[in-house]
Parts: structure tokens; sequence; C-alpha cells
């Protein structure tokens, strides 16, 4: 996977981090025309026969529609499959709350899509991040998605004649986007999850609930099993396998406020990743432009409001910053600026999560935001006064579909928002402001979907490798099911036909090491015995990343945060209180050890951000804009993907290079004007 190539890191970064040898992914033939990759990697990936995979174990840890999809077809294959989740049903995992569809490239409403134009779509939407092979294989398998999906009895929406609706999604412009309603992740889940208990009932599948994975157990340099604790009784234990799939998804929350549930987390992978496999991208996160605004400093979470109203909704604000107190509805036509059909003729209201969410940033600061006054330190330290909204509005497509045709297409929607903010959307625009959403970086995976730890694999938003800087909306689900479903029963088999020992014994010297690990860890939390809140810390953590490493990123202000940061994690250590026991149901202990996760990877992302030099999707550096304010990548200098290795709590992480080579793609700036 490596070269033996090793630079030394830029004047004034070297202080943070050190650069090592290139990393390749040689799973995949790039010589081949790109539409054969997937076809030749199949046949020459070898086999396990269906009498043995009843002798081989593996470990899935999530149950969302990426782990849910891979236990499923893997326990339908004959494997014997141990699922984890934390949450209390398979069914509550968090793509249970995705809303607004998933792509495929089947052409229904014949507006020339195909496989190569949702291939180009991605792509150029990650704003030329993205390793070109994974992202083809994923629009190659998108179709059959659906097709698995429909045969579960999935409720997709229909047109009047029966056939499959679609709608469009940000950064394209055909139709693609399959959908139920305004909840289609809880829809593709419960037919995941019906694959999955069917699998449970036929005793392929044994699933593990309320338990959280802690650690990693390797052996050999080989992934072996996982240490868990039961969150009920606080029980640790050990389980073992011939191989290790993690699809636990991203990690928004390092943010504090995101749209993500509240116990989404990055423990798993990062446990992977302090036991050597590598993290990528770790500062490509995404903004979503449509959430409702936050409300209030005792606020937990923020809510999503489906990309898909952007379909018939106008996002606007006034143009005069005087009419921003006023009732939008008494804002005559003339004076209200639709921003993004002015900026971006072409896609109007449909741009990208990334475009959407800065323009909304700049009309804010521009001092033409809607909604309450907030006050917010500027970059001298100095208070300011700001409205943090944009008005979304539904006026012209209910006059066009009338209240009952935008009813059909939205209605939980508006009930949702409606409830959240007492105010009726069909009377009054929505007023919605960009959150912290979706995390493109993840765990380094190979066209395999294998880490840098043999045997371990990793699927879903949990890795890196499919969305580059942006992830286009509705595509979360599509890489999520295709992973699942179609990837990782086509390549696991590769690894498992040479590497199937059984499971190692309680007293083996790697399983114990990990176990006393996780014991030491939650004994350490526990004798600290400080005055703060675990809340409170990662409240604060929170807003150093959103401040320092959110939509504006400066090379000073991210400086700056690795020092809060570090300082941060310091008086944690010193003065957190972790209340109640180890071998309990203890939820703060949970949070605690969660959080000591979300500071390591906090400095990474900053760490990453810093040593990129260019601005990129959701990767905004302030020093690299066009005169339009645009993002202004650098080819020549960044068009790899950044691949770090964990080296020690007190060390430099080392940066992998892994270039991204394009011959299926032309590699230039993005345009959506």
């Amino acid at each position: 996977m490596t070269e033996t190539l090793t630079n030394n890191a830029p004047a004034g970064d070297a202080e943070f981090y050190s650069v090592g040898t290139e990393i390749r992914d040689t799973k995949a033939d790039t010589s081949l025309p790109i539409d054969k990759v997937w076809p030749d990697r199949q046949f020459r990936a070898s086999l396990v026969n269906p009498a043995n995979r009843r002798k081989i174990t593996i470990i899935v840890v999530g149950t969302g529609l990426a782990g849910g999809a891979a236990a499923a077809s893997l326990g339908e294959a004959g494997y014997n499959v141990l699922n984890f989740c934390y949450q209390d049903s398979p069914r509550r995992a968090h793509s249970i709350a995705a809303q607004g569809g998933i792509n495929a490239a089947k052409n229904y409403k014949n507006d020339n899509d195909s496989v190569y134009r949702l291939f180009y779509d991605t792509v150029k939407g990650g704003d030329y991040r993205a390793r070109e092979t994974n992202v083809h294989r994923l629009a190659e398998v998108s179709a059959g998605i659906i097709d698995q999906c429909v045969a579960q009895g999935v409720p997709f929406a229909r047109e009047y004649g029966g056939l499959l609706d679609t709608r469009s999604f940000g950064g394209v412009q055909v139709q693609r986007t399959f959908y139920a309603r305004g909840q289609t992740g809880q829809q593709l889940l419960i037919g995941a999850y019906q694959a999955l208990e069917r699998q449970v009932g036929a005793g392929t599948v044994q699933m593990f609930a309320r338990h959280e994975m802690m650690e990693v157990i390797t052996k050999d340099g080989r992934a072996r099993g996982i240490v868990a604790r039961d969150m009920v009784t606080g029980k640790v234990e050990a389980y073992t396998a011939d191989a290790v799939i993690l699809a636990t998804g991203g990690y928004g929350n390092v943010f504090f406020l995101s749209t993500n549930a509240m116990g989404c987390n990055v423990t798993a992978t990062w446990r992977a990743h302090r036991k050597g496999a590598y993290f990528a991208n770790p500062c490509f996160t995404q903004i979503h432009p449509t959430c409702i605004p936050q409300h209030g400093t005792n606020q937990s979470k923020l809510t999503l409001m489906s990309e898909s109203l952007r379909n018939d909704g106008r996002i606007w604000v006034p143009k005069k910053a005087e009419d921003c107190d006023k009732d939008p509805r008494d804002i005559p036509e003339e004076d209200r600026d639709y921003y993004l059909e002015r900026i971006y003729p072409a896609f109007g209201n449909l741009v990208p999560r990334d475009i959407a969410s800065r323009q909304a940033k700049n009309m804010c600061d521009e001092g033409r935001g809607v909604g309450p006054v907030v006050i917010e330190k500027d970059e001298n330290g100095n208070d300011r006064k700001v409205r943090r909204g944009v008005y979304l509005d539904f006026s012209d497509a209910i006059n066009r579909l009338g209240k009952k045709g935008v009813e059909a297409k939205y209605g939980n929607l508006f009930d949702m928002y409606k409830q959240i903010t007492a105010e009726d959307p069909y009377e009054v625009p929505m007023r919605i402001y960009p959150a912290v959403h979706y995390t493109m970086g993840g765990v380094w995976v190979d066209y395999d979907l294998e880490t840098t730890i043999p045997g371990l694999y990793v699927a879903g938003e949990a890795n890196f490798s499919d969305h580059g800087a942006n992830r286009l909306g509705a595509s979360a689900l599509m890489q999520g099911l295709a992973d699942g479903y179609f990837v990782l029963p086509n390549t696991i088999n590769d690894y498992l036909a040479s590497h199937h020992d059984g499971k190692l014994p309680d007293n083996d010297p790697a399983v114990v090491e990990a176990v006393n690990d996780v014991k030491a860890r939650i004994e350490k939390l526990l004798a600290v015995k400080g005055e703060r809140t675990v809340d409170s810390f990662h409240k604060e953590l929170g807003h150093i990343m959103w401040e320092y490493c959110g939509m504006a990123r400066t090379e000073a202000g991210l400086k700056k945060a690795i020092g809060l940061i570090r300082e941060l994690k310091a008086e944690f250590w010193r003065d957190v209180k972790v209340t109640g026991e180890a071998e309990d149901f203890n939820q703060t202990l949970e949070r605690a050890g969660r959080l000591i996760d979300f500071f390591e990877l906090g400095e990474l992302m900053c760490i990453d951000a810093l040593h990129r030099r260019e601005s990129c999707g959701g990767h905004f550096r302030t020093e690299h804009q066009t005169e339009e304010g645009e993002a202004l990548r650098h080819d020549d200098q960044f068009a790899y993907v950044a691949a770090w290795e964990w080296t020690g709590e007190d060390s430099k992480p080392v940066l992998h290079k892994e270039p991204l080579v394009y011959k299926a793609i032309e590699l230039k700036q993005r345009s959506y004007k």
C-alpha cells in the first residue's frame, strides 16, 4: 500500500506534523477503462465456498444502512455475523433521520441521466478530491440499490401511473433522487432492518444491542475482534472473529451542536485509528444549508430540514438591512434578494451544499440576515450583533401546486418545522441557517474498503472514500447501502479466503491487553473527581471547532484552535466530574469516553485544515478564494488524499499522501453559474 518516499512538512508546520511515505490503493486495476474496474475486481477476488463460510465469523459494528445491510447480506451468504449497536434496537440507528432521498442512475425521467453523469456530478460536487474508481463503482451499483429496496417493500413515492417518482437535489440538473416523502432514511432502514432480523431469526446473525465498542483487538498486525461495554450492566467483554467491519457513521458531534443524534460519536473509528488505521481528510466536514437556526445557549442539537425543500422553496434575504426585522410577508418582491438564483442562474437554489451554506453566511455577515439578533465575537474579540437566518419561501410553490400539492410532497417536514418553531410555513417563510450535518472524512480504505489494518473494513460515512470535499445531497444513503449490500459482500471474501483462523481464546495476550486497556481508561475517568461536567467541556470544544474550523478557516485561527484544544483537554483530565460506577448503567461515563476521542480528533481536524492551504468543497480557507469569493483549489499542490497516521498521544501525526489521478474525468475548477 505504501512507497518509501519521505518529505518534510512545510515551514511553520513542522511543530504540528511530519510527512511520511506515500500511500496508494493497490486493489483497483486503474490501467483498465473505468467501467471495467469493478467487474475485474470482482472476478479477481478470491472466493469462499458456501460450506466454508459457515466456519467463518465476521463482526459488524453498527446497524445503520451500511452496517445493517452488510450484516444482513453476509448472514444471507452464510457467514456467522456478530452485529453490535449502542442503541436499544437496530432500528434506532441514525440513518433513520435521513429525509430527502437516495440517488440512483436509472434515468426514469428521460432527462439524459446516466451512470457516467452520476459519477461526474459526484466527483465535481466533491470538488475533485475523491478517488474516481470508488465513485464510479458507487454510480454503477446505484440502480441495483433501488431494485433491492423495492423488492423489500420500501414505499418509494410513485407517479399517478404507478412508476417510481424522482426529484432533483443540489449540484445536479437531472431528477435522479428517489424518495419516500420526507422520511426516506426511515423507510430504507426498515427495509435493511427486516432483512437483518430475518438473518437473526435464521441464526446467522447474533445481535448485541446496547453494546458500545471501546477497542479494536489486533494480533500479528491483523484485526481479530473488538472490546465492547454492555451499556446496561457496565460489563466489559472481548469478542473475536476472522474479520471486523466498522459502520459507525460520522463524527459531526465533535462540534457539539449538529444535526446528528446526540449519541453519534467517533470512538469506534478513532480507536481503530489509534491501533494503526489511517484517518483520511478529517477536515472535510459538511455544513448543511437548510437547518432550523439555533434558538438558545442551552440547546443540545440542531434540526435538519431536507434539501428536497430547495426543489420548490426559494431562498432569499431582504435587499436592505433595515427590512430585516419586518414581517417577510410585508416585504415586496422587488425588495427581496433571491441571491442563489442571482449568483448561480444555471443551478439556482439547487447549488451544492457547501456553496449554499457559504452564501447564507455571507448574506448574514453583510447584515442582511433575518430572525432574532444574537451577540457574537468578531475576529478581534469584540461583541457584534448579527441575525443568523435566511428565508426559505414556498409562496410561489403554493400558488403553483396548491397547498395540498405542497403538503403531499413535504407535509411531514412542514409539520416538524411548525412543532419546533411555532410558525406555520404554509403562511410564513421558513427561517433556515447552515449547521454541521455530515463528515466526508473518515478512515482511509482501499478499493475493497479495507483499512491499513488487514482484516479491518470500514463502510458508509465512517470511511472517506466516495465524496471528496463535499457530499451531494441524497448520496449518503446511496453509499451506505452500496457498501453494505453490494461492495463488502464482493470484497471481504478475498481476505477471508486465506485468513480464517477462528476466534481467539479469552486468555490470548492480545485479548487480555485490549480488555485491560479499556478498563484502565474507564478507571482513569472515574478517578479524576473534578467539578466540571462532561457536557460543559464538550460544549466548549464544539465552540472552538465551529469558530476556527467551521465554515471559514484561517491559518492563525487554526493554530489558535490547536492550542485551545490542547489546553481544554488538559483541563478535562484535571477537573472533569464523572459520576456513577463503572459496572452499572452510566451515561456520564459513556459521554466522557466519547469526548476524550473527540478532543484528539478535533486537534487532527485542525492540523489537517492547517496543512491544506487551499479551499475545496466544505474546506474553505479564507486566504484561498477567487475574486468572486468562491473556493480556490491548488491542484498542483493538494490533489491528494491526506491519510494521517497515529504515532502516540504526545507525538506528531504523520501525513501520508495518496495522489489523486483522474483518467475518466477532466480536472477543472467547479462552476455552477
